[in-house]
């Protein structure tokens, strides 16, 4: 608890130096549309700090599993590096706070609430003349949760890859990505953890290593006053999960808006992903997805 309550705080100081930054910028502010119309472009050298609230909804074969359900913050800034025009470095970490997730043991299932595993992407994207959009980079998961029950049980490396293609709508494109584990796994019946939202690769009975390809498919279109039609469901592919426990997959859809507060731009959002594949056992079904995202000047 005194780590979420110290994180929370420098949080807070971190938002504010940002928005104080924006507020003393004297050039004419961008509209609504405009800034709508570069956050939908995927390699915009605009500064955002994200954070995702998810409610999941599970089902599955497990006694009680279609029962439960769980709460889900992330935290996620996002200040690209302009390297040349049409070409930027990203270094993204991504910090989980768990509310509220449901975790198995021998008594069946709990909700347990936890600092979560942290996971970071290096990746360098371009913007060609054609307006397709590629990103090479390399993704990392590490152990880091508070809770045991909660931590993953091996540090994840792999390669990532992006392909977009802005339009005359918005954009649209995908994600993918392999990660392989690393060292020797904490527990090695790595079947007896729970299903994560950050940590696709459980759930491997006999396993002693995760393998496990992932991603996200996205797609923005553009609408007026700041609204947008917009989606970005993440899917996964457990190499080394059980029959019936490897895929994940949802299709979404939702909208979002981009205000201005002052002189601060914000976006808001809102999704609903239903799964047209989940591990039999115990997966997610239903996931609803609230974004806040305040733009912020970048500081270089």
């Amino acid at each position: 608890m005194k780590r979420l309550i110290h994180f929370s705080r420098m949080l807070v100081i971190l938002l504010l130096l940002n928005f104080t930054a924006f507020g003393q910028d004297d050039n004419e502010s961008p509209s609504m549309d405009e800034i709508a119309k570069k956050l939908a472009n995927p390699n915009a050298t605009l500064g955002q700090m994200l954070f995702p609230i998810d409610y999941i909804k599970y089902n599955g074969d497990i006694d009680g599993a279609n029962n439960q359900h769980g709460f889900l913050l992330n935290f996620q800034p996002s200040l690209p590096i302009p390297l040349s025009e049409g070409l930027n470095l990203y270094v993204r970490p991504l910090i989980p706070i768990y509310l509220s997730q449901p975790v198995i043991d021998e008594n069946g299932f709990k909700k347990e609430a936890s600092f979560g595993n942290i996971s970071a992407d290096i990746a360098v994207g371009k913007t060609w003349p054609s307006k397709w959009i590629t990103l090479v980079g390399v993704f990392g998961g590490f152990p880091t949760a508070s809770n045991d029950a909660l931590r993953s049980k091996q540090v994840t490396l792999g390669p990532e890859l992006m392909i977009a293609k802005l339009t005359s709508f918005g954009a649209l494109g995908f994600i993918l990505s392999h990660a392989w584990g690393v060292g020797d796994p904490t527990d090695p019946d790595v079947s007896s953890s729970t299903v994560l939202p950050d940590d696709y690769w459980i759930a491997a009975d006999g396993s002693t290593s995760a393998s496990i390809t992932a991603g996200q498919y996205f797609y923005t279109i553009m609408l007026k006053n700041g609204w947008q039609i917009t989606a970005s469901p993440t899917y996964s592919y457990n190499h080394n999960g059980t029959e019936g426990n490897k895929f994940t997959f949802p299709i979404g859809t939702g909208a979002q808006k981009v205000i201005i507060a002052g002189k601060i731009p914000i976006r808001f959002g809102l999704q609903y992903w239903y799964y047209v594949a989940s591990p039999d056992s115990f997966g997610p079904q239903h996931q609803v997805r609230f974004t806040l995202a305040p733009v912020i000047p970048l500081p270089w």
